[in-house]
């Protein structure tokens, strides 16, 4: 007989979030998510849709029609631009220079593509005289790049030189812009980006569950005329555009909750302002630096292409990498992450995102990665950090 669980109130420790997501959830969207449920055809309901929708496009910098919160958390809205834009027969050209490139990879192989790869190694940025070269070679479909690799710590530059070669090849550009949205440049339509997808949980500071696409109007007629269905029911855009467009049909039930959280959080962006946002992000993101580097650690990403969003440190030599992950969090209740593939055990990988990329947040974690550090025994100016920290601050 299947006994009555004995289970508690629910007590979640209040952590620090300094990792590469999620970031710490502002206290309005908290509130946000509070406030009681409607359905999701319910006329109030669908005037919060068409308000998500327009704050959407302008975090994205877009006048893109079909912008939309998928359903899920950033993989899901990952899968429905590249699994709609990609058809068997079709061939996408990705890039291996991180952790996300190698899932789009997978992701467009599960949707019938064939798939070819512009080389760069893990911490360096895509060469636009590589990725002509790998056009000259393989006539892609479909190009994908990451905009902020959250696995190295590294902002692509040159974006709109990357889309001007695909276009000019007749292939679409699908950009991951999971870390960057909200904290980082990225303008959609000036630099000619057909599709991006993000994630809700990272720069925006709201919990995951309904995540940033945008498609515009090319590519959104590539996914209506396909010859074969997507393979994915749920995340099929050409029956989404059913709920999300103007006829406001029934697909699924959506993440309401999400929805307001989402909602919230991308008034905030506005309330803000998209470049004062991408300003503060840099200003925070470059104490942290500061501090690490005079304590003696060394970035992992080059000056010229480091990522304010997420800063990869690397670990010195003699420091145990997870020991040291481990006594934030036991001691400080503060959480940052260890390296991905190729780079695990070699960096940490430090937030510094939407409600997390505060001045007190820089300084706290300084002072306790300090004396983390201290403890393990590294050769490190716990001094010189904080004074520089303080500083830049």
């Amino acid at each position: 007989m299947v006994e009555k669980p004995d289970v508690g109130e629910l007590a979640p420790p209040n952590r620090t979030l300094m990792g590469p997501g999620p970031s710490d959830v502002h206290p309005r969207v908290l509130r946000a998510m509070s406030t009681p449920l409607v359905g999701h055809l319910d006329p109030s309901f669908i005037d919060i849709m068409n308000e998500v929708q327009e704050l959407l496009r302008y975090t994205f910098r877009t006048d893109n029609q079909w912008t939309i919160p998928v359903s899920g958390t950033g993989s899901a809205s990952m899968e429905a631009a590249v699994g709609n834009l990609v058809e068997p027969g079709d061939t996408m050209l990705v890039p291996t220079n991180g952790y996300f490139g190698d899932r789009m990879a997978s992701m467009a192989e599960r949707a019938g593509g064939e798939v070819v790869t512009v080389d760069a190694p893990w911490g360096e940025p895509l060469d636009p005289v590589a990725v002509e070269t790998a056009f000259d070679e393989y006539s892609p479909d479909v190009f994908g790049f990451v905009h902020a690799e959250t696995s190295t710590g590294v902002l692509q530059p040159s974006v709109p030189e990357l889309t001007s070669i695909a276009h000019e090849n007749d292939a679409l550009v699908v950009a991951d812009t999971v870390t960057s949205l909200g904290g980082v440049e990225f303008r959609a339509d000036e630099w000619d980006v057909d599709v991006a997808y993000s994630g809700p949980q990272k720069c925006l500071s709201c919990p995951p569950g309904a995540s940033p696409l945008t498609l515009n109007d090319a590519a959104m007629d590539k996914v209506l005329s396909r010859e074969t269905q997507p393979r994915s029911w749920y995340l099929d855009l050409s029956l989404l555009e059913g709920y999300w467009g103007e006829e406001r049909a029934y697909h699924h039930t959506a993440p309401i909750t999400n929805v307001y959280a989402l909602r919230e959080a991308l008034r905030l962006v506005a309330e803000e302002g998209i470049e004062e946002r991408w300003a503060r992000h840099r200003s925070i993101a470059s104490a942290l630096k500061a501090g690490v580097e005079s304590m003696g650690l060394e970035m992992n990403a080059p000056e010229e292409y480091w990522l304010p969003s997420l800063n990869t440190v690397r670990v010195p030599d003699g420091v145990d990498d997870g020991a040291v992950i481990e006594y934030l969090l036991e001691e400080y209740d503060l959480e940052i992450a260890s390296g991905l593939g190729a780079l695990a055990g070699d960096i940490w990988r430090i937030g510094c995102m939407g409600h997390s990329a505060r001045a007190k947040n820089v300084s706290y974690l300084m002072t306790a990665l300090g004396d983390a550090l201290t403890e393990q025994g590294a050769g490190v100016d716990v001094e010189a950090g904080l004074a520089a920290t303080s500083d830049a601050l």
